[in-house]
């Protein structure tokens, strides 16, 4: 059997539903043998958003996303693709061709050595040297893609190895059951939360799979205990429960950071530092309980107390087990400051000023999306507004990264989460520069016949460094740019267009656009002016004054 047979036959048996990508001319025997295969090519018009795509994939099923790309400027471009997965946890395998390794008439044409770039973006990356290697890297590939904590594989497949004849058969995935933590960390961290005084549940990353959500649920509900989110643990835990004290949308100096700082014990599930820290421990003494799969590295903002490693699930079904609420708890000032924060959320949330303020965005679009809808957010300053300000009723319905925190991942994600839930409700919101870095993908959302609406937010600006150039007060310089005309762009790619021209009529436009299958575009401009004044200023000014 050809050796990308065997290749194909392997990704069938991990399950794979999808291999988006771009193939090359390295890569004509492997598309050849997914020709025939039940696997589904989604081809992408560049590699990043073909990555983007399968990193998402990961985020949604927790089964490896595939990307194929092939070799020199093909596998260059998934560069910020396998960060993305790697720093986001996103289970993800990219799939590399290569010129041929026995010999070669073309010297170094387009050769960079792949597999020595991929190695700090990755958990694993080698060059497949023998057909008779293909099961066993393909099956480790994913074992280690998919094994706590996620992120993103690579294997290189040259091209005369592609073209190698081979009898060894695939290996099927195995059975397997993470460990679980020892008792004592159970039972110590038990005693810890039951002598604070005022303990606080903090949910990352790491807390948002399937099982875990549930019993997260369990045991707010058991226990009492306030929790708030990382900006990728939004969701988690529905955030309209009366105990939500909020999301660490900014790094310091909200209403939530005079909650954690009166906190006296902060039960950490699954967050580490590669999310942008929500509290400072050099600044909050309070202690911390580490709870996740893997063990903390040390850094000078984070230095737990006490370790919980072991299936997180399994670790707080133990600890909601064992712990017995307590009647000294107070948890009195925290909700004071829910309370406050509730206040300042809802400013502005029903303003009719145009262009519109990020507040009224934010609130029209929690009005129109159902429990289950995804709303896959790109990179920019509207990302801390959606972060702070909306409340995610279900796990993974929300899509932002605060992790590499990239631009042009929102429309690709999006249409990842289509192509996967085809029967949600799914929104990309993108900044009209993210928007522009990989908005030739409405092209392939198009031919994939998905229902999706792209909300593109104009400011005819880099608004995030805007704010950041503001903040730290330097002269208004080199970050404005032109814009093509939305509406007309959209068209011409085959899809609906819209421009609103008042606040009021972005809401019933989304739900028209629900009701209407297809791919639309809806511009909308925004006014960022008051960024530096409510974020840098006001909400300082607020939270310190608060007592």
């Amino acid at each position: 059997m050809k050796a990308t047979d065997i290749f194909v036959k392997a990704l069938e048996a991990e399950g794979v539903e999808y291999v988006f990508g771009l193939p090359g001319e390295e890569n004509i025997d492997f598309l050849n043998s997914l020709r025939t295969s039940s696997i589904k090519l989604i081809l992408t018009r560049h590699e990043q958003a073909a990555g983007f795509m399968a990193a998402t994939y990961g985020r949604l099923t927790g089964r490896a996303g595939v990307v194929l790309a092939t070799l020199g400027p093909g596998a260059t471009n998934l560069v910020t693709a396998a960060a993305y997965a790697q720093l986001g946890a996103m289970p993800m395998v990219m799939i590399t061709g290569q010129k041929p390794i026995k010999s070669s008439k073309q010297g170094r044409f387009q050769i960079v050595d792949v597999v020595d770039m991929m190695h700090p973006l990755t958990k694993y990356t080698r060059q497949i040297r023998g057909a008779d290697s293909i099961p066993a890297h393909v099956r480790e590939a994913f074992r280690v893609a998919e094994d706590e904590r996620p992120g993103a594989a690579h294997l290189e497949l040259p091209e005369d190895i592609a073209s190698d004849m081979s009898d060894m058969p695939v290996i099927q995935k195995s059975l397997f059951h993470r460990a679980i933590a020892d008792n004592r960390s159970i039972e110590a961290a038990a005693s810890m939360i039951e002598d604070a005084a005022c303990p606080v549940l903090l949910l990352g990353a790491g807390a948002n799979r399937k099982q875990t959500c549930g019993r997260l649920q369990s045991f707010v509900e058991k226990t009492g205990i306030p929790f708030f989110s990382t900006q990728m643990g939004k969701g988690v835990v529905d955030e309209r429960n009366p105990l939500f004290l909020g999301t660490a949308a900014l790094s310091d100096h909200d209403f939530l950071h005079r909650a954690i700082d009166h906190a006296d014990l902060i039960i950490n599930v699954g967050h580490d530092v590669v999310e942008k820290p929500p509290f400072f421990m050099k600044k909050n003494h309070c202690k911390v309980i580490h709870v996740n799969y893997v063990t903390a590295p040390i850094d000078p903002v984070y230095y737990p107390q006490l370790s919980v490693i072991g299936d997180v699930a399994d670790s707080i079904e133990r600890l909601s087990e064992t712990i017995k609420p307590q009647r000294s708890w107070n948890f009195s000032y925290l909700l004071a400051v829910k309370k406050k924060l509730e206040t300042h959320l809802q400013e502005r949330a029903e303003d009719s000023h145009f262009p519109m303020y990020p507040q009224r965005l934010v609130a029209d679009m929690r009005k129109v999306m159902p429990d289950d809808g995804i709303i896959a957010l790109d990179n920019g300053i509207y990302k801390i507004w959606f972060a702070r300000n909306y409340k995610a009723h279900q796990p993974n319905t929300i899509l932002l990264d605060n992790a590499l925190a990239t631009m042009g991942a929102g429309l690709p994600s999006a249409m990842a989460a289509s192509l996967i839930f085809p029967e949600k409700k799914v929104v990309a919101i993108c900044g009209d520069g993210g928007f522009m870095m990989n908005s030739q993908e409405l092209e392939t959302a198009i031919r994939l016949s998905l229902n999706i609406i792209v909300i593109i937010l104009r400011d005819n600006a880099y608004g995030m460094i805007k704010w950041k150039q503001t903040q730290m007060g330097f002269a208004d310089f080199g970050l404005d740019y032109g814009n093509p005309d939305f509406v007309k762009y959209a068209q011409s790619y085959g899809a609906y267009g819209h421009r609103i021209a008042t606040s009021d009529e972005l809401e019933p436009l989304v739900k028209n656009c629900f009701t209407e299958p297809g791919v639309h575009v809806i511009e909308v401009a925004v006014d960022y002016a008051d960024n530096d004044r409510i974020l840098n200023k006001e909400i300082r000014t607020l939270s310190q004054s608060f007592d």
